[in-house]
């Protein structure tokens, strides 16, 4: 039997200040959790950027790895050299990689969450050394592993069928909302006189702009609803290259008048967004959880997503949800949200009552169990 508390270090060396992906949220939140409980002492291994934030430090003990994640070259040797290094000079009893790779060798157990396969089924969802890299490092990592977490059990069949492993060795351990609701800054009416909506509706998404998101198929959705009832269409997030073909093809359409491409966007501005918006649509193709989706319920904005992958786990009867393949089937969900009182309602007051199924203390503990189950794995 093993006994507590135990040693744990998580390899954060990924982390870069200014960046709000789901891996950053997962991190965050997840260590937040853990720092909270009374059976484990936590050692966070940090990259030079990330370890200049001192909020990290009320977490754990903070070790600063020598590198910088904003070069891959280094992200990869943080996660094949030093830490496990760090890990053994920690005297820590299971490393946890975050990050969906992590280190094939080390003396210390290894526990590595992997969050999708998007770079897999979807290779377009990557770009440039980052997608090799993936392809080489996240099959290395899960198969030299004793333990690998996944947030969904589509992710699980995935990593099973696609990396061969083991089932016995994945462990299903969901996540929950990144960013809990909270106060607005600007009022309902200051947003939307921002974004000159004027008096129509705004259907937002928040997704990464990426191919994999399925955001072209979103625009032509847009231009099967007639002008008169057609929404605002709102896609805050950082700028990527599939921005540019998005922008493009809103052009083609004539949606110029009807979408706002807003860039990156804080915490807060995000929460006057959910609070301004009628409706959320997430038509994604590949999730490995589906954050976007849980955060916009627990809002009580009613919400209209994919059928795909984990989205429907996470949705449970909260959502509305569509063939992401078919414009005409996005925009009769988009349409139904706008239009059917009855259905807003439900959604409304059933998407805050499934959000709160999912907690990270709950996340917390998945992953502790995974770390026990790992020492009590053969090496």
């Amino acid at each position: 039997m093993i006994t507590s508390p135990l040693n744990i270090a998580l390899n954060l060396a990924f982390l870069t200040p200014g960046t709000h992906g789901g891996f950053d949220v997962y991190a965050r939140r997840l260590t937040e959790a853990l720092a909270g409980r009374s059976d484990l002492n936590l050692t966070l291994l940090l990259s030079r950027p990330a370890g200049a934030d001192p909020s990290w430090r009320s977490f754990g003990r903070v070790v600063v790895l020598p590198v910088d994640p904003r070069r891959r070259v280094e992200w990869v040797l943080a996660d094949q050299v030093h830490a496990p290094h760090a890990a053994e000079k920690a005297r820590a009893q299971v490393l946890h990689s975050l990050a969906s790779t992590g280190p094939t060798r080390g003396r210390v157990p290894r526990v590595v969450t992997v969050h999708d396969l998007s770079y897999l089924k979807h290779p377009e969802a990557h770009f440039g050394l980052r997608a090799l890299g993936m392809r080489l490092l996240v099959p290395a990592a899960a198969r030299r592993s004793r333990r690998v977490i996944v947030p969904s059990q589509s992710t699980r069949d995935d990593v099973v069928r696609h990396l061969r492993l083991d089932p016995s060795k994945v462990d299903v351990v969901p996540n929950a909302v990144g960013h809990p609701p909270g106060a607005p800054g600007r009022s309902r009416d200051r947003v939307r006189a921002d974004l000159d909506a004027g008096e129509r509706s705004i259907l937002l998404t928040v997704s990464a702009k990426r191919p994999h998101k399925n955001l072209m198929r979103l625009l032509g959705a847009l231009t099967r609803i007639p002008r008169e009832r057609r929404p605002l269409l709102v896609l805050p997030g950082y700028p990527t290259p599939h921005e540019v073909e998005l922008r493009s093809r809103a052009a083609q359409l004539g949606l110029g008048r009807d979408v706002r491409f807003l860039g990156w966007i804080s915490e807060e501005e995000l929460e006057d967004l959910y609070r301004a918006s009628d409706c959320f649509v997430f038509p994604s193709l590949h999730e490995g959880f589906g954050l976007p989706v849980l955060e916009a319920m627990a809002r009580g904005l009613p919400v209209a997503t994919s059928h795909r992958s984990s989205l429907a786990e996470v949705a449970g009867d909260a959502a509305l949800l569509f063939d992401p393949d078919d414009e005409a089937s996005v925009a009769a969900a988009i349409e139904r949200l706008l239009t059917d009182p009855d259905l807003v309602g439900r959604l409304a007051a059933a998407g805050p009552t499934q959000a709160a199924r999912f907690t990270w203390e709950a996340t917390a503990e998945g992953c502790v169990t995974s770390y026990r189950r790992a020492l009590e794995s053969p090496a």
